[in-house]
């Protein structure tokens, strides 16, 4: 196997110094023109490639971005993860991605491991409260951004929606719709957006004196979770089914209209409206078009690298947050009766 031309190779076939050729790579300016086109040449020619892990040794801090999301299997941080990405190559910076699977010790797992890579900065969705962790993190030269999350402006800048806002328009669409016995599918609260989606929905029922709101746990937030909490209301049978139902996501959404619509014993939206959160691209290709409440993850991930190069590039950074509005998006499933 052929060795890789090290920096003091392309010094001897340039016929320079070591340092010189250092010059080049890092500080150009500093070298003639001729000088510098000599050792570019002997570069090209031997192959090789700089060692920049030693580089972000010497310096400090790589070009690396550490991101760590609460579920990459979820199409909502997927697309959020994207253009944070798009992003950060604009800037000539890579993501490096850690999924915590909603477990806080494979969280911390990802945040030692990222430190340890020397990331510029860390963007987090966090799993619970990790200030603690994130305050540390910092003093050691790594600042944060918390994403899909609020913080405390005096800690630690922020992106995020307005999940409150959100499921209130959630609720409040199920309502206008005639609808008044309804259903929240979602779980744990523990998870800051679902309860705060469930307050949002909590909110607009209140404001109708014969509606009810039914909190119907989930083990998770993907499509079987979604799918165990629709056959279980098979199995309580019409009588007892909602007459509208608000799930945390669109995946547990879709789960429940699976179970519902696959027994033939259900229909969307004559029996059950259903509504959905982050309208994600199945929402629309459902069987029955998913009404959702969209966030706009395109916003989230760039503002999130914006935020974050802010922290960077300032010695005393004034920490911000952002919060944009969710948008309801109306299709089939919350159809109101008759309108089919």
């Amino acid at each position: 196997m052929n060795r890789t031309a090290s920096i003091k190779d392309v010094a001897t076939h340039a016929g320079v110094a070591v340092g010189t050729v250092s010059n080049v790579l890092n500080y150009p300016d500093r070298v003639s023109d001729r000088t510098k086109e000599r050792v570019l040449r002997s570069i090209d020619e031997l192959g090789f490639v700089r060692n920049d892990a030693a580089r972000q040794l010497r310096v400090g801090h790589s070009r690396t971005i550490g991101l760590i999301v609460l579920d990459v299997g979820n199409p909502f941080f997927t697309s959020v993860v994207r253009a944070a990405e798009d992003a950060a190559a604009l800037q000539g910076s890579a993501v490096l991605l850690g999924d915590s699977g909603h477990n806080a010790g494979r969280e911390a797992n990802y945040i030692d491991l990222f430190q340890e890579q020397r990331v510029q900065g860390l963007l987090i969705s966090p799993v619970g409260d990790v200030t603690e962790r994130l305050d540390l993190l910092r003093e050691r030269g790594v600042p944060t951004v918390l994403v899909d999350r609020l913080a405390d402006e005096s800690k630690f800048s922020s992106v995020a929606v307005d999940d409150d806002a959100g499921g209130y328009l959630a609720a409040r669409h199920l309502l206008d719709t005639g609808r008044r016995r309804l259903a929240f599918v979602g779980g744990p609260t523990s998870i800051r957006q679902v309860a705060d989606r469930l307050q949002g929905a909590q909110r607009a029922v209140k404001e109708e004196p014969d509606a009810s709101l039914e909190v119907l746990d989930a083990e998770g937030q993907t499509v079987l979770a979604g799918r165990s909490v629709g056959d279980m209301l098979v199995e309580r049978g019409r009588a007892e089914l909602p007459e509208g139902i608000f799930c945390a996501n669109d995946l547990l959404a879709l789960g429940v209209m699976q179970s519902l619509t696959m027994t033939h014993t259900f229909r969307i939206p004559e029996d059950v409206a259903l509504i959905g959160y982050d309208d994600i691209d199945f929402a629309v290709s459902a069987v029955v078009p998913l009404s959702s409440i969209r966030q706009p993850t395109q916003l989230l991930g760039r503002t999130a690298i914006e935020l974050l190069s802010e922290e960077v590039e300032s010695q005393n950074p004034v920490h911000r947050s952002v919060v944009f509005t969710p948008e309801l998006v109306v299709r089939q499933s919350t159809a109101a009766p008759g309108a089919r």
